[in-house]
């Protein structure tokens, strides 16, 4: 099986993928050559900054019980991290927990994307690991809407280029900063409500936030769309994708799993170019005394 975690900056998501035989056979050994096509589990836990390496190895493994998966079948682990301090603590948990050296999405990394950016280093991990999927998956020129704690807009060639895109605050932002920002107006659940028109303060905050960000995210797509074409595939991602990408007018796919396919998809093709290097025993990691740094 596959370990893949993408590291948000509010929540951490993981997914366990396996192969198509494994799923029914149980067993790993006699599908080597198979790809891992299967998603099997996926959790969302918070991200935090102090946990430690026992807590998060802790958290892991109790995930995998809940779940009836048994952890010691992971024979390989990809992170994609937009929190620097967290990659030293996910190293260590991988090595002690899972007795695997984990590959981390950064420079020098196979993702088979070429990055059209003035500096590829500031582009953040999971945006081009969402390029990778997206044009893996529908095609390009696409551009991918990821609802997180920032919105991010990606866009990525009909070449399969990644061309830069967007970055604004998410939904989440906007409704905390009223909240801390005004003596009235009280914390609400973001949600379509029943008529735009609101009849309570609640309703009213509801109708502002859903409808202000859903012309926010048409009116950049908009934008968007006369440089890119307007052929250009929407395809949407992460928390809030299923809120405002079906009520859209430009957003033509929602894909809760789209960040992790494309970790999965970018673990293959590092596997494919250093076949059995792409993940090491801790132990091995021992014996060279170079465990892999993050340069973010």
């Amino acid at each position: 099986m596959l370990l893949v975690i993408d590291v948000g900056n509010t929540n951490t998501v993981l997914g366990v993928f396996a192969r198509v035989a494994e799923v029914h056979a149980g067993s790993d050994e006699a599908t080597n050559g198979a790809r891992y096509e299967r998603l099997v589990a996926q959790w969302r836990v918070a991200t935090a900054l102090n946990h430690t390496v026992d807590e998060y190895g802790v958290l892991f493994r109790s995930l995998f019980s809940m779940d009836s998966l048994d952890a010691s079948g992971i024979r390989g682990i990809v992170i994609s991290s937009v929190v620097p301090p967290l990659d030293s603590t996910l190293r260590q948990v991988c090595e002690r927990y899972f007795k695997l050296k984990p590959l981390f999405i950064e420079p020098g990394v196979k993702t088979g994307m070429p990055v059209h950016y003035e500096n590829p280093a500031e582009v953040g991990a999971d945006r081009i690991v969402n390029g990778v999927a997206a044009f893996e998956k529908y095609g390009g020129p696409c551009v991918v809407v990821d609802f997180g704690t920032a919105t991010t807009f990606d866009c990525v060639s009909a070449k399969g280029e990644y061309m830069g895109g967007v970055i604004c605050p998410g939904i989440g932002i906007s409704a905390d900063a009223l909240f801390e920002r005004t003596a009235r107006l009280p914390r609400v659940d973001i949600r379509k409500p029943a008529r735009v028109i609101g009849s309570t303060t609640v309703g009213s905050l509801q109708s502002g936030l859903y409808y202000g960000y859903l012309g926010l995210v048409d009116g950049i797509l908009e934008e968007l769309l006369n440089e890119m074409g307007k052929d250009s595939q929407v395809i949407a991602t992460g928390g809030l994708a299923s809120l405002i990408g079906t009520a859209s007018k430009y957003i033509k796919h929602v894909d809760d799993y789209l960040t992790l396919e494309g970790l999965r998809i970018i673990w293959e093709r590092n596997l494919a170019a250093k076949p059995g290097k792409a993940a090491k025993p801790a132990d091995e990691i021992a014996k060279t005394g170079k465990p892999r740094s993050s340069s973010r």
